[in-house]
Formats: structure tokens, C-alpha cells, sequence
């Protein structure tokens, strides 16, 4: 899922779209309410601040609801009724402060998805036997005990793990995780699927799928919880 996040503040955007794309969603920024308006058509989702710098942002949501139902939740600077009553009124289908937090935004982009387009929430905690992936934490465990993996090799493995059925291409992980769209010859994704399936102490963990991608390994069957790992 792609979502534009609409922040004139450099901080308050690196943060949400930080906690974004850990969430395994692309992201674009725009900074005024022109640039939003440039850029929400690619999106499938607009992540608002009301304060832009160029134009109100309560008209930027009736612009883009006049357009069409992209789905829009607005972020306010204020903690007051007001705001929430006239972001909705002007076509927003949530708001809530700029200090919430992203934990609550991004529980609110899932709700937003689900009610627009039937959107499917990506699991928080993946259990497959002995594996235990913990979105939240981002941490994972095998046999109960945590593996030391980085960043990179967390977001690989959770991105295969949630499309258990699906074999992942190169350049999606590319684009998804290093933000790069170029895999053609990158060495990138071969050195993190190698260094996990050390860590991990097999190689059907991950099964590569020659000219493809890769997928998480199916001789296991994946059960999926929000809140915790299956016994």
C-alpha cells in the first residue's frame, strides 16, 4: 500500500514515515498543499497535516474528496473538537493530533483501509512452528530464543512471512525495503537472505525462487495472531 504523507515539518515527517514503512508500506512526502495535491492520485491513502503552508488544509480535502474517495486522514496541531468536526466535515474520514501516537495512526490507517477498500491488516506477531515474528518488537524468535538480526533482515523476513503464499520478486523487496528500484544486479538481498538463513540455522527457511524472487519456506504452515505466537 502506498501512502502520501503531507507534512510541512521535516521531523514530524521523517517520524511518521519512518513508523510507515516499518509497517511494510511505500511512501511519498509533500510538503505544501500544491505538492499534495500533485502527488495523492499515486497514493492510496493521504496522511494530512491541516497546517500546510500554501493552502488551508481543509481545502485540500475537499479538493481531493470532490475528485474522488481517496481515503484521507488528517493530522492536527490542535487537540480540539473543532478541527475533528471540520477535517470530517470537509471530507477527511479521520483526524486526530499530531502527537498521537504511531502506533494509534498507524491502527487508524488499517481502519481507514479496511472501511474503504476492505483492506486486510497485516499481522502484528507471525508464528510458523518455532518461528516467531514480532512486528511490534521487531523482534524474532526461534525455539523461543531471540535471533540478533538487523533491521534490513527483520523487514526481509516479515515481508516474506506476511505473503506466505506469495513468492516475492527482487525488485519489490528492492523497492519495498532498501527503497531502490534498480535489483537488476545487486548483491543486496542475497547477502541478507544468506546471513539469515545462518541465523536462522536452515536453509528452508528461505526458499529461493530461481529468475523470481523468494518466499518464506512451505514446508512449515504459517499461522498468523495479533497477539502472540501460536503454542
Amino acid at each position: 500500500m502506498h501512502i502520501l504523507v503531507a507534512e510541512p515539518c521535516a521531523v514530524t515527517a521523517e517520524r511518521l514515515v519512518s513508523a510507515v514503512r516499518r509497517q511494510g508500506y511505500t511512501v511519498q512526502t509533500a510538503q505544501t498543499g500544491q505538492e499534495t495535491l500533485r502527488k495523492y492520485q499515486a497514493a492510496d491513502l493521504v496522511l494530512m497535516n491541516l497546517s500546510l503552508p500554501d493552502i488551508d488544509g481543509l481545502e485540500v480535502c475537499r479538493s481531493i474528496r470532490k475528485a474522488g474517495g481517496t481515503p484521507i486522514i488528517c493530522l492536527s496541531d490542535q487537540d480540539n473538537a473543532l478541527d475533528r468536526v471540520l477535517a470530517l466535515k470537509s471530507g477527511a474520514d479521520d483526524c486526530v493530533t499530531n502527537s498521537c501516537e504511531e502506533r494509534e495512526v498507524l491502527a487508524r490507517i488499517e481502519a481507514v483501509m479496511r472501511r474503504a477498500q476492505g483492506y486486510e491488516a497485516t499481522p502484528e506477531v507471525i508464528s510458523i512452528r518455532s518461528l516467531c515474528i514480532d512486528g511490534r518488537a521487531r523482534e524474532v524468535r526461534l525455539n523461543n530464543q531471540v535471533v540478533d538480526v538487523t533491521s534490513k533482515e527483520f523487514e526481509l523476513l516479515y515481508t516474506l512471512a506476511t505473503n506466505p503464499e506469495a513468492v516475492v520478486s527482487r525488485k519489490e523487496l528492492m523497492e519495498k525495503i532498501w527503497h531502490d528500484k534498480w535489483a537488476g544486479t545487486s548483491r543486496t538481498i542475497d547477502t541478507h537472505v544468506s546471513s539469515l538463513r545462518a541465523k536462522l540455522g536452515c536453509p528452508g527457511w528461505i526458499i529461493t525462487v530461481r529468475g523470481v524472487g523468494y518466499r518464506i519456506g512451505h514446508i512449515w504452515t504459517p499461522s498468523r495472531t495479533a497477539s502472540g505466537p501460536v503454542p
